[in-house]
């Protein structure tokens, strides 16, 4: 099964769509996101736009600071204080990487917990951890939804998690082994200290590759029958490409695909459902939900 979360993710933001429509109607204004986007990155710049377009189709009302990279981090500061206060503003989104005279970690916490619909404050992570409601990290809330919607149950499962960031490894090992339905998971965390990442990846029924590395895992450290979530978006050079460049993930899909049962492409597998998480977490920040 190719797991498509291209398809997947637009069943998601129709049903918010449809949930704003309703919450315009009874509250008489519309869930509301900010964007701070600091510097020129190409790759931050297209990430931003895919998010505002996201949500003009949805319906909710964005606002995008775009300031030069010689920015100040007290000028960062100042404007998500202006966006805390703000009535109309319900969730701050600060597009990572900073530059690097801005300390990321300020920069997360200076968001109001109510208004962090990325879910990296220290407040929601520790949440998260003990299991509390609170607002998930847009791409391991993604992968979840993923599973959940492909039938793929994780509980008592083991999961095998290659990658250990604060953005995806870490948090999608701490979603999966809670006890609750969709979860449930035995997991194990692998990265680059172990001598042999293979006789970990073999042990999976369920494997989620966050490396950042085009290719890093192959069929040959898999065992038949597993489930393959691919989150890395690397882009490696392809003469027979159009632009000369191609996006791959960390896995070989060619390879793998014919031992997975399950298996995300890239692109159109966990890439898209970010966003339509992040717009779930947009709208319950405002206070509404989907039924």
């Amino acid at each position: 099964m190719i797991i498509d979360g291209k398809k997947i993710s637009q069943e998601i933001k129709q049903e918010v769509k449809q949930a704003t429509a309703i919450f315009r109607k009874e509250r008489g204004y519309a869930p509301g996101l900010a964007f701070i986007l600091v510097g020129e990155n190409p790759a931050s710049q297209s990430y931003v736009n895919s998010k505002g377009k996201a949500c003009e189709e949805i319906g909710f009302h964005s606002v995008t600071e775009r300031v030069p990279a010689t920015t100040t981090e007290a000028e960062v500061l100042a404007m998500i204080d202006r966006f805390n206060k703000d009535e109309r503003i319900h969730g701050i989104l600060v597009q990572l990487p900073l530059p690097k005279h801005i300390n990321e970690q300020k920069v997360i916490e200076a968001i109001a917990p109510a208004k962090d619909v990325d879910g990296f404050h220290p407040m929601s992570v520790g949440k998260m951890m003990i299991g509390l409601e609170t607002f998930l990290p847009c791409t391991p809330y993604g992968i979840v939804e993923l599973l959940k919607r492909s039938g793929i149950d994780p509980s008592g499962k083991h999961v095998v998690v290659v990658g250990r960031s604060n953005i995806v490894g870490k948090p999608i090992a701490n979603m999966l082994v809670q006890k609750k339905p969709w979860a449930n998971a035995i997991v194990t965390i692998a990265h680059t200290a172990a001598k042999d990442i293979a006789a970990y990846t073999k042990q999976a029924d369920i494997l989620i590759a966050a490396v950042g590395v085009p290719f890093a895992i192959t069929k040959e450290m898999l065992k038949p029958g597993v489930v393959v979530i691919d989150v890395g978006i690397n882009r490696i050079e392809d003469a027979a490409a159009k632009n000369g460049s191609r996006l791959v993930g960390d896995v070989d899909f060619e390879g793998v695909k014919e031992i997975a049962s399950a298996i995300t492409p890239v692109p159109g597998g966990v890439g898209p459902m970010t966003i339509a998480m992040l717009m779930v977490n947009t709208l319950r920040a405002a206070g509404g939900r989907i039924s």
